[in-house]
């Protein structure tokens, strides 16, 4: 059973019942919205958006300008029921050692269409789990990523690392090419929750990687946990929440577990009546908040939590948190350039993302060396909602006079848009001197209020909670 003792409200209100009272008549507890990582969100990607784009806005991207890259490895000896990322379970490395030879070549096909001098400012490897190539099939990687692209200044290269799946000799050779950040998946340290989500990871294990990264000079060190799984508890999460904290990392992400299993089938081995309902999820959410900023860490939007230490609370502090697939980042780069299966691009004209099916994929590539099957091409109005969207989950404000500054041929709308925000919300929101800002203990609602500024909202037929 989940007690719910919520904690950290706001003072603005006279009990936490009181705040949970104005929550829910907003719909809090009700709401289906996007997680808004982009915008449009990627199911609204078109199938006419494909290679001819991708071609197009490889070879319009700035000569000089950093860039990011991101590569997806979509294999994992152990298929998580609670995941719904692009994955498929192998037991052995003969098709995870095809698939590299095939994103060897996509990286090439790329590399001889884009302007010369790209710089990458961040490379990050996300899946699946990249932990599971073996040190020879990372290193024949890694040399072609290096080989087409040079490493900016300020060069960030971060890695998803599944703690049950990295062998020093693996870690040591993504510590020789470079890497200096890592996003270690942790979910949940309960047995119980564990078994019923099929991930069982001991706190063991993930020590010792943590204290293997920092024996070998890796400062900047994330961890990723889940609320709203199965059987947890506010105590139980707690004991998760302490566990973490003594193992000291720099930034934390504390996602809702979102139960889509009519996208993502394995989550039918996820029994509902196991799960918290949305009241019980936003007591977990809040103790997490507590417990976090009570051990030193800053609240980064809605799901985010950093030392002061860290550049994400420093992107923060300086206006210029960002908000992309990976969740919030202080990545500043104007395009994103996605390799493998699935993996989405993000250019100044809109989204590209490769073939989602891994055979699919590597079909694409062998043909043409390119994979560009689905995007989104943003017109005006699109740049000016994916802006206040970003606005609204970055710095949970309005804010006007910049917003008709960046679009100037749309000042009325802009203005129409933020009196009906203020008409609609007048308790969630206040005026400032360049626009609205909400309420600290409305920022629960932030996924809502963005739906309502979303053109696509009313075609969703799905999403997840809001909270």
């Amino acid at each position: 059973m989940i007690y719910i003792n919520v904690v950290g409200y706001n003072l603005h209100f006279n009990s936490p019942m009181e705040q949970i009272e104005h929550l829910s008549q907003h719909g809090l507890f009700d709401a289906k919205v996007p997680r808004y990582t982009s915008y449009p969100p990627a199911n609204h990607f078109q199938n006419a958006v494909g290679q001819r784009h991708q071609m197009e806005w490889l070879t319009s991207i700035d000569a000089g300008e950093d860039i990011s890259i991101y590569i997806h490895i979509p294999f994992c000896k152990r298929l998580c029921w609670f995941c719904a990322c692009r994955t498929q379970g192998t037991q052995t490395m003969r098709p995870v050692d095809a698939y590299i030879d095939v994103l060897l070549k996509e990286i090439e096909a790329v590399r001889s269409v884009v302007p010369e001098g790209l710089r990458m400012g961040r490379l990050h490897l996300g899946g699946g789990t990249p932990t599971i190539l073996p040190p020879a099939s990372m290193t024949k990687l890694l040399h072609a990523v290096f080989d087409a692209f040079d490493p900016a200044s300020e060069f960030e290269f971060s890695v998803e690392i599944d703690p049950t799946e990295a062998s020093e000799d693996l870690l040591t050779t993504l510590i020789d090419f470079g890497m200096n950040r890592a996003s270690i998946g942790v979910q949940d340290f309960d047995p119980k929750v564990q078994a019923a989500i099929g991930r069982e990871q001991s706190l063991e294990q993930t020590v010792d990687v943590v204290t293997f990264l920092r024996d070998h000079d890796i400062a900047a060190i994330n961890l990723d946990l889940l609320y709203g799984l199965p059987f947890q508890t506010e105590t139980s999460f707690r004991e998760t929440l302490d566990h973490v904290i003594t193992m000291d990392p720099d930034r934390l992400a504390i996602y809702g577990y979102a139960h889509v299993p009519w996208m993502s089938k394995r989550q039918v081995l996820i029994k509902e009546e196991t799960l918290p309902d949305t009241l019980q999820r936003y007591g977990l959410a809040k103790v997490a908040d507590a417990v976090l900023q009570e051990a030193g860490y800053a609240a980064i939007g809605i799901d985010h939590f950093a030392k002061p230490t860290d550049s994400l609370f420093k992107a923060d502090q300086r206006g210029q948190l960002r908000r992309n697939f990976r969740g919030y980042t202080d990545d500043q780069s104007a395009t994103l350039i996605g390799f493998g299966a699935s993996a989405i691009s993000r250019f100044k004209q809109g989204y590209q993302q490769n073939a989602a099916a891994t055979s699919a994929y590597q079909d694409r590539v062998s043909e043409s060396g390119f994979a560009g099957h689905k995007g989104y091409e943003m017109r005006y109005t699109d740049r000016m909602i994916a802006a206040i969207i970003e606005e609204l989950m970055c710095r949970f404000s309005f804010p006007t006079t910049d917003l008709q500054n960046r679009f100037p041929s749309s000042k009325d709308a802009l203005r129409q848009t933020a009196v009906s925000l203020m008409n609609t919300y007048p308790d969630v929101f206040y005026l400032n001197s360049g626009g609205l800002e909400m309420h600290p203990e409305y920022r629960p609602l932030v996924r809502v209020i963005a739906s309502f500024v979303d053109r696509f909202t009313a075609k969703e037929a799905a999403h997840a909670a809001a909270i």
